[in-house]
């Protein structure tokens, strides 16, 4: 397993789309620092509210992008085979994958965020628990999203791994929003079957909590500790689906 996760993170840092990714977002930063001198808005908001969302928009383009592509190409070039031959087992292969990618996002997001703190500290801007919990919140939606790419590509082609892990992630950050739309028709079953259908997604809503840095400070710790536990729990269900469904998967040679 340790051998399979160690293979595919060198796998994912010679893949070139993830340096074009890198590159576009290097180019994002030089960018915004023009930005932060433009701006006619408060500066210390502009500089937390890029980098939070370029750390999260980059690197779900590379969870989607990458990932989806891996298990498609082990299994199009057939070294799939080559690697069930050999006495590892089935769910090992997604451990191990799993493992190499969240190792190369937590490396670099780390990389990320010990960037934009030292930027926070240069402009004097104050390093609040919420930025740093959103910097992890952030990390744990990215653990997510990579989690259901795992499982859909065990069953779907390429694109339409893409397509349906965007909308679960689009789907997961609206709940609110269709809550608040369907409770002016006060009817308690169409509300309800709302609230049911929000258990079957991940809490993606619940961790975006840069969204409301500025508007809102007052989140008690318990609100970290359950997210975060409910999050690592509902991840692990998706990755026992995703060992289950390859398990079964016949690969044809």
């Amino acid at each position: 397993m340790l051998n399979i996760a160690i293979n595919t993170f060198k796998e994912i840092t010679r893949n070139k789309f993830l340096y074009l990714i890198i590159f576009f977002a290097l180019i994002f930063i030089a960018f915004s620092i023009s930005l932060w001198k433009l701006t006619i808005w408060d500066d210390d908001k502009v500089i937390v509210d890029f980098w939070l969302a370029m750390i999260e928009i980059f690197w779900f383009l590379s969870v989607l992008f990458v990932w989806s592509q891996l298990l498609f190409k082990e299994i199009e070039w057939k070294t799939i085979f080559l690697i069930l031959s050999k006495p590892i087992k089935r769910y090992e292969f997604i451990i191990g994958k799993f493992l190499g990618f969240s190792f190369c996002i937590l490396l670099i997001i780390l990389l990320q965020a010990l960037l934009f703190l030292l930027v926070l500290f240069i402009k004097d801007i104050e390093i609040t628990k919420i930025i740093l919990f959103s910097l992890f919140f952030t990390a744990l939606k990215l653990e997510i999203l990579l989690s259901f790419v795992f499982f859909f590509s065990t069953f779907m082609s390429n694109i339409l791994t893409i397509i349906v892990s965007v909308l679960v992630y689009l789907i997961a950050h609206s709940f609110s929003l269709l809550l608040d739309l369907v409770s002016m028709t006060k009817n308690s079953i169409i509300i309800g079957s709302i609230k049911l259908l929000q258990l079957l997604f991940p809490p993606l809503e619940a961790l975006n909590i840069k969204d409301v840095i500025w508007s809102f400070t007052d989140f008690k710790f318990f609100f970290f500790v359950f997210n975060t536990f409910y999050s690592i729990a509902y991840l692990a269900i998706i990755i026992i689906f995703t060992i289950l469904i390859f398990n079964k998967k016949k690969f044809e040679n």
